[in-house]
């Protein structure tokens, strides 16, 4: 093994920030489940694990932050679907075929949207995940101009350290957008 294989199979350090979050989220489900069964025993509850190495992963994890904060926070699905029109029948000679073909629908959702749409304080919040290298499309900067147009927020995530820095600097506990 080359060193470059030895460093991708330590595991991730987590940052103080997502240890943060799973404390809290670990916390809130203590709560939960002691309010619907008082005797289950706390100890069995598994801990929530989030990472911000992937946009799946930091996806989730700022989606529960908001909402743990008491917010609204929902991920937004832009990719369309595919429909299977193919059949699949046996015909006389016992021989299985397969007629047609799957399809491919585009999404109906506007060009660019962002990965979160959240409800910050009364404030419409659009969250970009973007994680590694990934870059904005050009419709994504336009639909970002629209937003903050139109008297929204739009951020970019790249990590949830920088995230929880950005929420903290513009929201205070229960206080409305600076």
């Amino acid at each position: 093994m080359n060193p470059k294989q030895i460093q991708a199979m330590k595991p991730h350090k987590k940052t103080p920030a997502i240890k943060l979050l799973e404390d809290w989220k670990h916390k809130a489900e203590i709560t939960a489940i002691q309010a619907r069964c008082p005797s289950y025993p706390v100890a069995y509850l598994p801990r929530h694990k989030y990472t911000d190495k992937t946009a799946n992963g930091l996806t989730r994890a700022i989606i529960d932050f908001i909402s743990l904060h008491g917010w609204q926070a929902e991920r937004i699905n832009t990719t369309g679907r595919i429909i299977d029109n193919s059949k699949t029948f046996t015909d006389v000679a016992g021989r299985v075929q397969t007629l047609g073909r799957a399809q491919w629908v585009p999404g109906t959702s506007t060009a660019g949207s962002a990965d979160i749409s959240a409800t910050i304080a009364g404030k419409a919040v659009k969250i970009e995940v973007k994680t590694g290298s990934d870059r904005q499309s050009q419709a994504q900067k336009d639909y970002q101009k629209a937003i903050e147009a139109a008297g929204g927020v739009y951020y970019i995530a790249r990590n949830f350290d920088l995230f929880f820095e950005w929420y903290n600097a513009n929201f205070t506990e229960g206080q409305p957008w600076k």
